[in-house]
């Protein structure tokens, strides 16, 4: 299934430094780790907000009764 609210020309790129050989490496807004093409270890972007925080199409991916679950304060 593809996410109505997903556009390729909507993704960021950041350059996060591998915590094993210090290589830099890029890491794209849609993906959660990546593994350094220098030793294999894997990077992971962290903490940042969902598709729920953002996207207007997420109560249309995610069903209504799991949308308001998810932004229930």
């Amino acid at each position: 299934m593809h996410c109505p609210g997903h556009e390729e020309k909507m993704l960021r790129v950041e350059l996060y430094k591998c915590p094993k050989c210090g290589a830099e490496v890029e890491v794209f807004s849609d993906e959660e780790k990546v593994k350094c093409q220098d030793c294999g270890e894997y990077i992971y972007r962290g903490q940042t907000p969902s598709c729920i925080d953002w996207c207007a199409s997420a109560r249309q991916c995610l069903g209504e009764q799991k949308w308001r679950r998810l932004t229930r304060p």
